[in-house]
């Protein structure tokens, strides 16, 4: 049982990490503005922690199904349960973050486009209806962000409350273990002082009971044998 409990609290440290590593990378990607060789290297590292954070959520599964109380089990179970969803949450947020990233690189290339313009690189006339076409879409794009700053904003909440509700789990279940070590030392100590107790009472039983027959054999000596 021991072993198992160290099992269950390695798997949730390293499901933890990887949830955590998850996270920062699709934070980066989020703001990234750069090449689409980094962003690819980016969402490589992504899939990697994934495929990480999967196997370490099976084979806290597994432990699960190997428990022998019900409970147990069903607590273990639970747990898994919530990481798998919390795993969704973050595929869902790193494909919003793909797209947060292509719209601003997408930004990027027009303003470059919009300065080389400017700077007398390729020079030519905006029309009214073109200029009217390039502040739509800047509004447009404008607003979009501001819809992925109002989803990432929501996500950060959704992730603080999730390490909020893993932190007291494992410090509950912390707080079990120490409290069942605590029962099973005491129990020890009055099992030790019962055994002790028992072997001084069948001591005193003998010691009695060789005194009784002692006295026996001498009463029946003196009477049945007064001579010797």
């Amino acid at each position: 049982m021991a072993s198992s409990d160290v099992h269950v609290r390695i798997c949730e440290q390293e499901i933890l990490k990887y949830d955590i590593e998850i996270k920062a990378l699709i934070q980066d990607i989020t703001e990234y503005t750069g090449p689409q060789n980094k962003l690819t290297a980016l969402n490589a590292d992504v899939k990697t922690c994934f495929h990480k954070l999967r196997l370490r959520i099976q084979d806290f599964e597994q432990i699960a199904m190997e428990q022998d109380k019900a409970s147990e089990k069903q607590a273990l179970m639970s747990l898994a349960e919530g990481h798998r969803k919390q795993m969704l949450s973050n595929q869902t947020g790193w494909r919003k973050a793909n797209l947060a990233s292509k719209l601003s690189v997408d930004n990027v290339e027009k303003q470059a486009l919009l300065n080389g313009a400017s700077s007398g690189v390729k020079q030519r006339k905006t029309t009214k209806e073109g200029l009217a076409q390039t502040t739509s879409d800047i509004t447009e794009n404008l607003m979009s962000i501001g819809r992925m700053m109002a989803q990432r904003v929501e996500q950060s909440e959704e992730t603080m409350t999730s390490l909020a509700t893993s932190s007291r789990t494992i410090q509950e279940t912390n707080e079990e273990f120490k409290a069942m070590t605590g029962t099973i030392q005491h129990g020890r100590k009055l099992i030790t002082k019962y055994n002790r107790r028992e072997l001084t009472d069948k001591l005193l039983i003998f010691l009695a009971l060789a005194l009784f027959l002692a006295t026996v054999l001498y009463i029946l000596k003196k009477r049945l044998f007064p001579f010797l």
